[in-house]
C-alpha cells in the first residue's frame, strides 16, 4: 500500500499541471452551460453563433503565447526526449551478456549494492553514485548497463552526452536538470533509477578555463552534472549514473572521477578465446547454420574482435547465404563474410600482364618473409585480386594467439615483412614501383618508434625522445637517433634480400601460384612450404589450427601494389 501511495504521489507530481488544467476545464464547461441556460433564447443564439470564432482567436493567442513563453522565458531550446524505459521492457539479463566475464563480475557486485542499499545505510554506508565503464567500442557497455537495470528491477533512462551539448549557453545545464528531476521522481516511486549516459567524454572532458570564455557551454553543462551527482537536494533518492566512454580515462575531468561521483570504474576489454567461442555459439544460434561448424576454430581466427564485430560477421554470412540461395550458413559463408568486412568486395578491374606479374612477386615477398621470419603471425590469405581502394593485392595475417606486448624480435619482424615487397620487386626485376609507398611508411614508422620511443637503437640512447621538445634535443642526438633508425631498416632489408635469394625457388613458386590461382588460403600456403621441407616455425610453439581454410579475421595485413 505504501508503494502504491508513493507511485500515485509521483504521478501527481509529474503531471500536476495537466491534472489541474483538466479539472479547471471541466469546471469552466459546467459554469458555461449553467450560464447559457439562464439566458433568453435570442441572446443564447447570438452567443452560440459567435462562439466558434472566439474559440479560434483564443486558441491562436494561446499558441503564440506558449511559443514565446517556452522559447524566451522557459528554455524551450532545452527540450529533450526523456522517455522512461521500464526494467521489464529492457529485459536483458546477465546471462545475455557474453564474452566480458570480468566486467560482468564487477557489474554484478554493483547490482547487489543497489539491491541492498537499505541494509547498506543501516551500517552507515552510502549508495553508489556513479559507475564509469571504459573500453573500446562494440564491447557491450550499453548492453551491460541495461542488464544492471533489469537485474536491479529499476527504471532505465538512456541518453547520449552529445544531446546535452548545444551552442546556446545554459541549454545543456537545463537539460541536465530536467533529466535528474525525472530520475529523482522515478527513484521516489520505484525505489531507484538507473541513468545511462553514453559517450560521456562529449560532455565530461577536462574543462577549459580562460579569459575568453572558451568552452563555457560545455563547462556549465559539466558543472551542472557535478552538482546533480553530489545530491544537493532535500532528500536523497537512489539514482545511479552509469557513464560509458571509448576514450582514455585521463581525458575526463578529474572532478568527475573523484570519490562520490563515479565511485566505481568497470574496465571492459575485448573478449578472450573462451569469450569469443561463446559469442560465436550465441550468434550462430540466432541463424540456421551447419552443425559441423567448429566454433573453436572461428574463435582462434577472431583474435582481437569485439562482440559487435563477431555479431556483424554472423549477420553478413546469413546475408551471403540468402543471396546464394542456401537454406543455412556454412563455413564458406562465414569465411566470405570475414573477407568482405576485412578486405572489402573484390574489384573487377583489368590489370596489364606486367602489373599483375609485379604484384604477384610483391605479395610473394611478403608471404615468404612472413611465414619464415615472423615469430607470432601466420599467413592466412594471399591475394592479387584488388579489393580496397588503392591496393592491387594483399597478404592477410594475424597472431596465432593473443599477445599484449611485442618484443624487439616481433617489431623487427614487422619491419622485415613490410619491406619484403620492395625487396621482392628488386630481386625479380631490378626496379621497384610506387606500390612500396605504404610498406615504407609502415616500416619507417615502426623503426622510428623503436629508436625514439623504446630505446632500441644501437647507440645506447635510452628514453622516450618523442616526448622531448625537438628544440631541446641537440643536433648530435637527433643525428644519432636517425642513424639508428636507418640502420634498423638497412639491416632488415639486407636480411630479407638474403632470405629471398636463398629461397628463390619457393619465392618463384608462390609468385607463379598467385598468377595462376590469384588467391591462396592458409592450407594451400602451408602445403606448398611442406613440399620444400619447410615446416611452420610457429607450429612448434603451439599446435597448428586444424581445418583452417579461409581468411583470418585479424587486423594485420600487408597491402600490395598500388597502395
Amino acid at each position: 500500500m505504501s508503494n502504491y501511495y508513493r507511485r500515485m504521489k509521483m504521478h501527481f507530481l509529474n503531471y500536476r499541471t495537466r491534472i489541474l488544467i483538466a479539472v479547471a476545464s471541466v469546471v469552466l464547461v459546467i459554469l458555461a452551460v449553467w450560464g447559457m441556460m439562464s439566458l433568453e433564447s435570442y441572446y443564447r443564439n447570438i452567443t452560440l453563433a459567435t462562439m466558434p470564432l472566439q474559440m479560434l482567436m483564443v486558441a491562436m493567442n494561446a499558441i503564440i503565447f506558449v511559443y514565446m513563453y517556452l522559447t524566451v522565458m522557459r528554455d524551450g531550446f532545452a527540450k529533450m526526449d526523456k522517455k522512461t524505459i521500464k526494467a521489464s521492457d529492457v529485459n536483458i539479463r546477465f546471462s545475455d551478456v557474453i564474452g566480458i566475464d570480468e566486467a560482468k563480475e564487477e557489474a554484478w557486485e554493483v547490482v547487489q549494492l543497489i539491491k541492498d542499499h537499505a541494509r547498506l545505510k543501516q551500517i552507515g554506508g552510502k549508495i553508489l553514485r556513479g559507475i564509469l565503464m571504459v573500453g573500446p567500442p562494440g564491447c557491450g557497455k550499453t548492453y551491460l548497463a541495461k542488464a544492471i537495470a533489469t537485474e536491479a528491477g529499476l527504471p532505465f533512462l538512456s541518453m547520449s552526452a552529445s544531446e546535452f551539448v548545444e551552442i546556446f549557453v545554459g541549454v545543456g545545464a537545463s537539460r541536465v536538470r530536467k533529466l535528474f528531476k525525472k530520475a529523482r521522481a522515478l527513484a521516489y516511486g520505484f525505489g531507484g533509477c538507473v541513468v545511462f549516459i553514453d559517450e560521456l567524454d562529449a560532455m565530461g572532458r577536462n574543462r577549459v578555463f580562460n579569459q575568453f570564455g572558451g568552452g563555457s557551454e560545455t563547462n556549465s553543462t559539466q558543472n551542472q552534472l557535478l552538482v546533480e551527482m553530489d545530491g544537493l537536494q532535500g532528500r536523497e533518492e537512489n539514482v545511479i549514473i552509469i557513464g560509458a566512454t571509448n576514450a582514455q580515462e585521463e581525458v575526463l575531468d578529474p572532478a568527475l572521477l573523484r570519490p562520490g561521483r563515479f565511485d566505481r570504474k568497470v574496465y571492459i576489454t575485448r573478449p578472450g578465446l573462451e569469450g569469443r567461442e561463446k559469442l560465436f555459439q550465441y550468434y550462430l544460434g540466432k541463424v540456421k547454420h551447419d552443425a559441423g561448424i567448429d566454433v573453436g576454430h572461428l574463435a582462434r581466427k577472431a583474435v582481437g574482435k569485439s562482440p559487435a564485430e563477431i555479431e556483424n560477421v554472423v549477420k553478413e554470412s546469413a546475408l551471403i547465404a540468402t543471396r546464394n540461395g542456401k537454406d543455412l550458413v556454412t563455413y564458406k559463408e562465414i569465411t566470405e563474410a570475414i573477407e568482405r568486412i576485412e578486405l572489402g568486395i573484390k574489384n573487377k578491374i583489368k590489370m596489364q600482364d606486367s602489373e599483375k606479374q609485379m604484384t604477384a612477386y610483391h605479395e610473394a615477398g611478403h608471404l615468404v618473409t612472413l611465414f619464415l621470419l615472423h615469430p607470432t603471425d601466420d599467413v592466412f590469405k594471399a591475394s592479387i585480386i584488388p579489393r580496397k581502394m588503392g591496393t592491387l593485392g594483399v597478404v592477410h595475417h594475424q597472431p596465432r594467439e593473443e599477445y599484449f606486448t611485442q618484443d624487439r624480435e616481433a617489431l623487427l619482424a614487422d619491419i622485415k615483412v613490410s619491406i619484403a615487397g620492395y625487396v621482392a620487386e628488386k630481386v625479380h626485376k631490378g626496379v621497384t614501383t610506387d606500390g612500396v609507398y605504404s610498406d615504407f611508411r609502415n616500416a619507417m614508422r615502426k623503426a622510428h618508434f623503436m629508436v625514439w620511443n623504446l630505446g632500441m637503437g644501437v647507440s645506447g640512447y635510452i628514453g622516450n625522445y618523442s616526448d622531448v621538445p625537438e628544440k631541446e634535443l641537440s643536433e648530435t642526438v637527433k643525428a644519432k637517433l636517425n642513424d639508428d633508425t636507418n640502420r634498423i631498416l638497412k639491416e632488415a632489408l639486407q636480411e630479407v634480400e638474403e632470405l629471398l635469394k636463398r629461397e628463390r625457388v619457393i619465392f618463384e613458386r608462390f609468385a607463379h601460384e598467385l598468377l595462376v590461382r590469384q588467391e591462396l588460403e592458409y592450407d594451400d600456403i602451408e602445403a606448398i612450404f611442406a613440399e620444400y621441407g619447410k615446416a611452420n616455425p610457429r607450429a612448434f610453439q603451439k599446435a597448428p589450427i586444424e581445418d583452417s581454410k579461409g581468411l583470418s579475421s585479424g587486423t594485420n595485413q600487408e597491402s600490395g601494389k598500388g597502395s
